[in-house]
């Protein structure tokens, strides 16, 4: 995201909605989000934009530590020079990540996880999410941080319960042994930097970090629960 690019995409419009690139493929990742965020604050001032929405993640209090985590830190204060709203929305792990494993759940069903099994945390639909962050861009005018989760904690367990009601075969959560998380996500085609981001967020997840902050934020609850976003998502598949 060069300058100049995003110089003439802001030229003309009033609202920013601002992401922070995830791919796994880049060879600093914080270093990379830093430059990103500096283009954005750049442009903005050469620009009519006049609010700025950001999607950033529960845990995003944390100022080190938490790997990619770090990125929705940057990306919460990377504006603050801006006399503009500021919004930001910190969503729950998407139920759409466990997506990633549907051939393994399909083909000897086994969910992989990097997680305990047992391990609860906030989960929430990128569908209800989307439709949130819609109503915001249209009609939120204050600086604010909203926290959004679904209608309740799950676990890697809970998860392989709802592929098991919904593909109507058994499927059992299997944490991936800690050792094994390196090179797991190397044959998954991270980077080494990426790697090791990836896992500092994890282990922050598992440490039970990624709760709402709540001080100071609006925490939302949406509705949709894990077993009707997978009958939706698996319809065709």
């Amino acid at each position: 995201m060069d300058l100049n690019s995003l110089v003439d995409a802001f030229k003309d419009d009033d609202t920013l909605f601002a992401l922070t690139p995830e791919t796994g493929k880049t060879a600093d990742v914080l270093g990379e989000t830093k430059t990103i965020l500096e283009n954005y604050n750049k442009a903005i001032k050469q620009s009519s934009i006049k609010k700025v929405v950001g999607l950033s993640s529960i845990g995003a209090q944390y100022s080190k530590g938490t790997g990619n985590l770090l990125m929705s830190h940057m990306l919460e204060h990377a504006f603050t020079d801006l006399i503009i709203p500021k919004i930001f929305i910190r969503p729950a792990y998407y139920y759409s990540n466990w997506l990633a494993q549907l051939s393994e759940v399909k083909k000897n069903g086994i969910l992989p996880t990097f997680y305990p099994t047992d391990l609860t945390l906030p989960m929430a639909s990128p569908l209800d999410v989307a439709s949130f962050v819609a109503d915001v861009l249209m009609e939120d005018s204050q600086s604010k941080i909203y926290e959004i989760v679904g209608p309740e904690k799950l676990s890697s367990d809970d998860v392989a319960a709802a592929f098991e009601k919904v593909l109507n075969k058994e499927v059992k959560a299997k944490q991936i042994p800690y050792k094994e998380w390196n090179i797991t996500l190397q044959k998954m085609g991270f980077t080494p930097d990426a790697s090791k981001n990836f896992i500092d967020m994890t282990q922050t997840v598992v440490d039970g970090k990624t709760d709402p902050e709540n001080k100071g934020t609006t925490v939302v609850t949406l509705k949709t629960r894990i077993s009707e976003y997978f009958e939706n998502a698996l319809r065709d598949n």
